[in-house]
Order: structure tokens, then sequence, then C-alpha cells
């Protein structure tokens, strides 16, 4: 059975490329363009792994890791934030709501961003 990654990510280049690159590793992908469809999908589909931008339309990032985490549904669900906000109060702030890593998109490579899924996983099974 393959792993399905929920992407929140209003940016459709990147998302684009990360629903490829993940897609090639056999990794089902589901997409959302904001906030709120983002919050939905995750209690819908329970994906196994969400990769998460801060800055989105509707209901920004930080918000949704919160309620994605006080929520029974989808409080076990990873989350790796990918944002371009690297400030250490920001990265804090997250680790602190509940995600599991922070990526600064800036210093990222989608290749980068696959590694880091595929360590997730591997360290999960």
């Amino acid at each position: 059975m393959s792993q399905n990654i929920l992407i929140i990510e209003d940016d459709s280049f990147l998302r684009e490329l990360l629903k490829k690159k993940l897609g090639s590793f056999g990794f089902g992908v589901l997409e959302a363009i904001d906030g709120d469809k983002g919050m939905k999908r995750a209690r819908e589909d329970k994906p196994d792994l969400i990769l998460l931008d801060l800055l989105l339309p509707t209901t920004d990032g930080f918000e949704v890791l919160s309620k994605l985490k006080q929520d029974e549904a989808t409080s076990a669900i990873p989350v790796i934030i990918l944002s371009n906000l690297g400030q250490k109060e920001d990265i804090d702030r997250c680790l602190t709501l509940g995600a599991t890593d922070y990526l600064i998109k800036a210093q990222s490579t989608p290749d980068d961003i696959v590694a880091k899924v595929i360590t997730l996983f591997g360290k999960k099974q």
C-alpha cells in the first residue's frame, strides 16, 4: 500500500513539481491550494503525511497546523512545514505546535524534500 501525502501549497509550480517527484517514488499525492481546503482534505482523506506551506490564502499554515494537531482525527498525521519564513521564532512556533520538521524552501531542493519524506517513512516502517 502506498503512502499518501497531502501537499497544502498555493504555489502551483512547486506543488506540481513535488507531485511529480513524490509520484515517481510511488507516493500517492493529494493537493490543496489553501488552508481551508487543506484542513478539509486532511480530515476526509487521512493522509500519511502533510507538507504544509505557512503563507496560504484563507487560513495560514500556523492556524492549519494548530487545528490539525487539536483535531483527534488528524492529530497523529506528521506535518513537515515547507516555508520561506526562516526566522527562528517561526520555526520554534511550528515545532511547538507539533510539526515533525521544518524545511526552508529557499534552502531545500525538491530532491531534499523527497529525501526527507523517504527518511520519515523509513523510520516509521
